[in-house]
């Protein structure tokens, strides 16, 4: 729950004018606060965006060789055979380009990834920040760029202050290129100066599996001595998975695949050149290998392609059981049973992904999904059926875990829901009896409860639509509280029994894992979710406690961008509020998207959502949005104080005072 503190209750004394702004220029942002830029562990990060660019070259079919070497006094040096960074001056800002690169947040090559003759169509750099970031937490960076047969020099110190100017240092062979960079962690801004080898080992292994043609090589200084490690995979990465699964027995063999949009390709939502490699085996036992990435950048907390590989493998064994009679009777096979025992690793092509923060370690773009999922679907299941042999094998394994999973459910005891045996009429149950595995929507009226009934999956979701608002109950006593209708069917629905902070209610008969509220994203949605937020603080605080309770936040825009040639396909894009409207207008305008040529649409309410809308946007676990809803430790009691001022009848003058006092602070949405 996004508590008030104690100190919006007190009026400001001290005068608020322009003097009070600042304005971090420069690389300033990034000193200031480091944390929202790179890893602050140890400079891990801060070396891997020198990596990433250095790979970057080589998925762009330039490099052919990456090396790496650490020194003893902390340093770090990258060094590929690329086309060498820029060196010529920036036509506004009139200094060479590499100098722009290294000091200027949100510069870089990488922006315009939609026109086919971009430098740079599918590179993991989005925001023009990376290298930056090196540059900004290190005392001292070199750069030495080999290109036009002239080798260059620029240096940079005290946290990306430039020390010594380009200047050409002496000539090269006409045909090397490629950027030697060097840099010194500054020791303040990380929890360990240290880079650590071991980490590094891996990504560049990794990065050699998924670029067969580049050799990755990594020297360590130890005592004046350099220890070597090279990765070549040329076969790739059918190689890299057989090295990875050596200590397990496969349930038969490796299933491989790679598959991209082509120019010949009938697609109206992926550009030319995206699409996925990857490659999948079943162990019945031992650790499992699961590593993604997107344009040769680790996502270690998977993310959206990820989600889209199980989405289309589920489909694919799920279609083959059906096919050969393996399934048995109310045995539903679910994500889980396939992706249980399952070895994987994928690597996905985006002209434009979107991370969840700087450090890139989950994809959250929605498209992905639908992306993976069908590059995956239908090779897959050709090859189940080409080696049915194989596939019965997993599918028996699929099967096992879909057993196992039933049993464990049907050890839960479902509740007497508070001594009434019947659920609510106006609840649409869900099929699954798990519920740590259930979710349940209290939905805004009847209309919206019609779009997410026909949206939701039926496995596991739930709707319980209510009749107009809810009833404020900040001061409704127990005995009274099931009078209204609408909380007593919530009641009903969630299995738990009314409560007080501090008690011990049971909890054996809650149903959903998840309680999500589902309202409009407008003013009268907000009130909404204020009137069942209030419910659950009060009378239901241990659900609060214990992380059950959410609330959905369903996009208010619909942004509709027509096709841009070939090669930028229609698009469909959603936004949360006015303010990511105009971050997403911003971009399309940077992406070369003519102003008007778009036309946005505002959702007048859940109800005007296509079922199709809403599962994208709102009900899909893999690209929903939702506010987890929690009272941080200490704030227990300033957050009924709030709520004691904000629902309590007799406090309409505190509350007025209050509004007068904050009013000029609210960004007030009256479309």
């Amino acid at each position: 729950m996004r508590t008030l503190t104690k100190d919006i209750m007190a009026k400001k004394d001290s005068a608020y004018t322009a003097e009070d702004i600042e304005i971090l220029e420069d690389l300033a942002p990034i000193l200031h606060r480091p944390g929202m830029y790179t890893d602050p562990v140890n400079p891990n990060h801060a070396l891997v965006e020198i990596i990433d660019n250095a790979a970057d070259e080589g998925l762009a079919g330039f490099a052919k060789n990456v090396t790496v070497t650490l020194h003893e006094d902390g340093s770090a040096q990258v060094v590929d055979d690329g086309r060498g960074i820029p060196v010529d001056t920036h036509p506004v800002k009139k200094v060479p380009a590499v100098q722009v690169i290294f000091t200027t947040l949100h510069s870089g090559g990488k922006f315009r990834k939609t026109d086919r003759d971009a430098v740079y169509r599918i590179a993991g750099g989005l925001h023009g920040v990376g290298v930056c970031v090196s540059n900004a937490l290190s005392t001292r960076l070199e750069v030495e760029v080999k290109r036009a047969g002239a080798l260059w020099r620029i240096v940079f110190a005290d946290n990306g202050k430039l020390r010594e100017p380009l200047r050409q240092m002496g000539t090269v062979g006409p045909r090397e290129s490629g950027t030697r960079i060097r840099f010194w962690p500054d020791g303040r801004y990380f929890d360990s100066p240290r880079i650590v080898a071991s980490e590094l080992s891996a990504l560049m292994r990794a990065k050699a599996m998924l670029l067969p043609g580049v050799r990755f090589t990594l020297s360590v200084e130890k005592a004046g001595k350099f220890e070597t490690t090279t990765w070549h995979f040329p076969e790739g990465i059918r190689g890299y998975i057989d090295t990875a699964m050596a200590e397990s027995e496969p349930v038969g063999t490796s299933f491989f695949g790679e598959r991209y949009i082509t120019a010949q390709s009938e697609s109206d939502s992926f550009a030319e050149g995206e699409g996925a490699l990857w490659a999948l085996a079943w162990t019945p036992e031992g650790e499992l290998t699961a590593e993604s990435y997107v344009n040769m950048i680790p996502t270690r907390h998977g993310g959206t392609h990820v989600s889209g590989l199980r989405e289309g493998v589920h489909h694919a064994i799920r279609n083959f059981i059906d096919l050969h009679a393996m399934g048995q009777r109310g045995l539903k096979i679910v994500a889980e049973d396939v992706w249980s025992r399952a070895n994987y690793v994928l690597s996905v092509k985006m002209l434009d992904p979107q991370f969840k923060g700087q450090v890139k370690n989950e994809l959250i773009s929605r498209d992905a999904v639908k992306l993976v999922s069908q590059m995956v679907r239908d090779p897959f299941e050709l090859w189940l059926n080409q080696h049915v042999d194989e596939g019965k094998r997993i599918a028996e394994l699929v099967l096992r875990q879909a057993m196992a999973r039933t049993r464990a459910a049907q050890k839960v005891e479902r509740r007497k829901t508070s001594g009434v045996a019947v659920l609510p009429g106006k609840l649409t149950d869900c099929a699954s009896d798990d519920p740590e595995r259930n979710e349940l929507f209290i939905v805004e009226g009847d209309s919206a409860g019609g779009s997410a009934k026909q949206a939701r999956d039926k496995e596991f979701q739930a709707v319980l639509p209510l009749k107009g608002k809810p009833k404020n109950t900040w001061q409704d006593s127990p005995d009274t509280l099931y009078a209204n209708k609408e909380i007593e069917a919530i009641a009903l629905a969630i299995g738990v029994d009314h409560h007080k902070r501090g008690d011990t209610p049971d909890l054996s008969g809650l149903r959903y894992r998840k309680i999500i509220i589902l309202a409009d994203a407008d003013v009268d949605g907000s009130h909404i979710q204020v009137l069942l937020l209030t419910l659950f603080f009060r009378h239901f605080p241990r659900l609060i406690e214990l992380g059950h309770i959410f609330v959905a936040q369903p996009p208010l825009f619909r942004i509709d961008v027509p096709a841009q040639g070939k090669n930028k396909p229609a698009r469909k894009l959603y936004a949360l509020d006015r303010q990511e409207l105009s971050s997403l207008e911003e971009k399309l305008a940077d992406e070369g998207v003519k102003e008007g040529n778009w036309t946005v649409s505002r959702f007048k309410g859940l109800g005007e959502m296509s079922p199709e809308q809403l599962w994208e946007t709102t009900l899909n676990p893999d690209t929903r949005r939702m506010l987890p809803v929690h009272v941080e430790d200490g704030e227990i009691d300033v957050s009924g104080d709030i709520f004691n001022m904000m629902m309590a009848r007799e406090n309409a003058s505190q509350r007025r005072a209050w509004m007068e006092t904050y009013g000029n602070l609210v960004d007030a949405d009256i479309t």
